[in-house]
Parts: C-alpha cells; sequence; structure tokens
C-alpha cells in the first residue's frame, strides 16, 4: 500500500501538464521571434548605413578626379625651402 501511494505521488509530481508545455513553447517562440526582429532591424540599419558610406566614398572619389595633382614634396621636411 505504502508503495502504491509513493508510486502514485511520485507521477503527479513528475508528471507535466500539456498547458505547461505549451505556455513553455509560447515563451520560447516569443524570445526567439524578438530576437529574430531585432537581427533584421540591425541588419536593415547596416544596409542602410552601407549605402551612405557608398555613397560618401562616390562623392569623395569624384571631387579627387578634378582637382590637380599638387607637389608635397616642397615642404620643410624634403630639403626644398
Amino acid at each position: 500500500m505504502l508503495l502504491n501511494y509513493s508510486l502514485s505521488n511520485f507521477n503527479t509530481i513528475v508528471l507535466i501538464n500539456q498547458s505547461d508545455i505549451v505556455t513553455i513553447l509560447i515563451i520560447v517562440t516569443i524570445f526567439f521571434g524578438f530576437l529574430l526582429l531585432l537581427g533584421i532591424r540591425k541588419s536593415y540599419k547596416l544596409k542602410k548605413e552601407n549605402e551612405r558610406i557608398e555613397a560618401m566614398n562616390k562623392k569623395i572619389a569624384e571631387d579627387d578626379e578634378d582637382k590637380p595633382y599638387k607637389d608635397f614634396t616642397d615642404g620643410h621636411m624634403y630639403g626644398g625651402n
């Protein structure tokens, strides 16, 4: 009798209800969904930043093409006083 009581008591402690599993799965799904949304947002921001930097690089390259070459060796460090 004591053995049956201890086994039935053990089974009620160990068993997890279906609603508990569903609750845990919902929490995990929401957590990973939140991480996914943060990753997508970060990717979008990085893409915009990359486009901005590329535009800046193109503008700098265009400005450099318009300027003639200036000899920098005429300074005091090179002896051409």
